[in-house]
């Protein structure tokens, strides 16, 4: 098997990488060949230094979707995006990354197709950005796209491209709707969400975190290691049992701001919880205030993907993926 992750040098990339080198027949078939992409060289695994190629390649400049595709890898990850804010402040570079670099990949698979038969796996990683207001109580698969980002329109243009694709044959497509992803290992990022898992992350390592909205404010999560478990199930999956609607929203858990702040105290203790400072951000408020906050999951559940149901485990996952086992 070759599989190609785009987007490699990201979190999730590296968390796929770090699961595979585990459990190297992890995606169900052995793996001989792997392809890692990003705009920075992807640092490769030892375990896969013989079969791997790293590539530091912009996914939307002129050619790179062609060179990737030409090599016929059989599951492609596509991971590679502008997070929210970046892609709200920089209209152009949104636009160009998250929707031309996809388009271009979709092509080149359709044109690498018409001289000989190919028909890879593409996992696509969307986000429940593509939903807007007004919400039901709990919002399914059959609930309406209607973003009201930019970052969430460019990733619904995509899911509805990945549709259209797959329906026609071109390739055997998978959108995954990711939950905001909780607690993220690493240094603060653009993505407007970064604060939901700031104010856990830093003060577990006696850090202070800066909280921009209000206790109140609801929203839809899930571990890494949750997201790694998605796009792993993907690879393997019968794709069959999913029917024409190949977008699916992941399972996750909803919970309210001040809900992971309790359990960062029952977990970690006050101390952590004092690290938090109140800083109201309006751009910030007026970006999550127009986000979902409840799912009904029930599609992807049936399908065999799985997340958390507690803060308390996400934060302990965290503890111990991230800090070995140690606050």
């Amino acid at each position: 098997m070759h599989v190609m992750i785009i987007g490699a040098a990201g979190m999730i990339g590296r968390k796929l990488l770090e699961r595979l080198a585990r459990e190297p027949d992890a995606l169900g078939n052995e793996l001989k060949k792997l392809t890692l992409v990003d705009v920075v060289e992807p640092a490769v695994p030892p375990v896969f230094s013989s079969v791997s190629t790293a590539l530091a390649l912009d996914l939307s400049s002129e050619g790179a979707a062609e060179r990737l595709v030409s090599s016929r890898p059989d599951v492609i990850y596509h991971l590679a995006a502008i997070v929210s804010g970046e892609a709200e402040a920089d209209f152009e570079k949104g636009y160009r990354v998250n929707l031309d670099g996809t388009r271009a990949l979709f092509d080149a698979i359709r044109s690498e197709s018409r001289n000989e038969p190919y028909l890879p796996r593409l996992i696509f990683a969307s986000s429940i950005a593509v939903f807007g207001e007004p919400f039901p109580a709990k919002i399914g698969d059959e609930f309406f796209t209607t973003p009201l980002t930019s970052y969430g329109t460019q990733k619904a243009i995509c899911e509805l491209l990945l549709a259209d694709y797959t329906r026609r044959g071109i390739f055997d497509g998978i959108g995954i709707r990711l939950p905001t992803i909780c607690i993220r290992p690493g240094a603060p990022n653009k993505a407007a969400s970064g604060f939901f898992s700031n104010i856990l992350r830093e003060p577990l390592v006696g850090k202070e975190a800066v909280l921009p909205v209000d206790e109140n404010v609801r929203h839809w999560f899930a571990s890494p290691r949750s997201a790694v478990g998605f796009f792993v199930h993907a690879a393997r999956m019968d794709t069959s049992q999913i029917g024409p609607r190949r977008n699916l929203t992941m399972p996750g858990l909803s919970a309210l701001v001040g809900e992971e702040i309790e359990a960062l105290g029952r977990v970690a203790g006050q101390k952590a919880v004092n690290l938090i400072r109140r800083e109201p951000d309006p751009v910030i408020r007026s970006i999550v205030s127009g986000w979902a906050t409840d799912f009904d999951a029930r599609r992807a559940r049936e399908l065999g993907f799985t997340a958390e149901t507690s803060f308390d485990e996400i934060i302990r996952i965290h503890i111990e993926d991230e800090l070995g086992g140690r606050i």
